[in-house]
This record gives structure tokens, C-alpha cells and sequence, in this order.
């Protein structure tokens, strides 16, 4: 795909701001034909700019009103063992996001859970039950002040 254009930036910046846009609504907006607007928007998701389209559930609704960060340190860094601990991670439900990091710790995970019961459980049963887990240090989120799903698109 070519170099993104100011079209381009401004449909994906349309497209995350509301995700259920329709081609007309985007295109009367843009003051252009749907063809076009189909065309552009089947080539970023061909290229991978757009990866998906969600809805955006709000946890706190649902009940899952925990939100914990854990730094995970590993007892051995082999590349097996790291990509054995990222699988088994992809795996636990609990965890929202998980990043491999630099510093004193490998990992953290975001983890979202109904309270604090809830936590403990995944701690011990699942988080522990982890083989190479050498440490585990948790931080709890009080308030969330700024949360957002949108990439700034300049």
C-alpha cells in the first residue's frame, strides 16, 4: 500500500472515534463518493493499518471493578521459557494486556478481575501454577484518570 494520506489519517481517525461509521457517512463527511472511501478503507485493513473493529464494553458495568498491574519476573530468560510464559499468558482471561519489558522485571500484566477475591485466585491458581514464575510484585489502580483505545493520527 502507498504512504497514508490525509484522507487516509482522516478515515481511521472517523473510524476509531466510531467504528460502526458507515462508507456514506464517512464519505458525506469527507465531501466524497462511497466508492472511493470502500476502496481506501479495504486497502488499510488489507495492509494491516486497521486490524479489527470492536465495541468498547465498559467493565465496571459487568462488575470487574479490580484493575491490577503485575510485574512478573521470570526464574530463567531462555527464549523457550519466555515464549512458553507468554503462551500459557495469552491464556489466562483475566489478563488484559501483557508486555515483555526491560528493567528489573519481564513482564506486566494487566489484569482485570471482579475484586480483590477474584485477584487472589488468579494469583494462586493460575499466576503461581505458571512454571519458570520467579517473582510477582502487584499494584492496584485506585482511579483511572485517562483511558483511551485511539492511536493519535497525524
Amino acid at each position: 500500500m502507498k504512504k497514508l494520506d490525509a484522507i487516509d489519517r482522516r478515515i481511521m481517525t472517523m473510524l476509531q472515534e466510531n467504528g460502526k461509521s458507515t462508507n456514506k457517512e464517512i464519505a458525506n463527511d469527507l465531501g466524497m463518493s462511497i466508492t472511493p472511501i470502500y476502496e481506501r478503507i479495504k486497502k488499510m485493513e488489507e495492509a494491516g493499518y486497521i486490524r479489527s473493529y470492536t465495541a468498547v464494553v465498559d467493565r465496571s458495568m459487568l462488575g470487574y471493578d479490580l484493575t491490577a498491574y503485575c510485574h512478573v519476573q521470570l526464574q530463567a530468560h531462555h527464549r523457550p521459557f519466555l515464549k512458553r510464559f507468554e503462551q500459557q499468558v495469552d491464556q489466562l482471561d483475566e489478563v488484559a494486556e501483557c508486555y515483555h519489558l526491560t528493567g528489573p522485571y519481564d513482564y506486566l500484566l494487566k489484569v482485570v478481575v471482579k475484586d480483590i477475591s477474584d485477584y487472589q485466585h488468579f494469583i494462586t491458581d493460575k499466576l503461581a501454577a505458571l512454571e519458570n514464575i520467579g517473582q510477582v510484585q502487584s499494584s492496584f489502580v485506585l482511579t483511572e484518570v485517562k483511558w483511551q483505545i485511539n492511536v493519535p493520527i497525524s
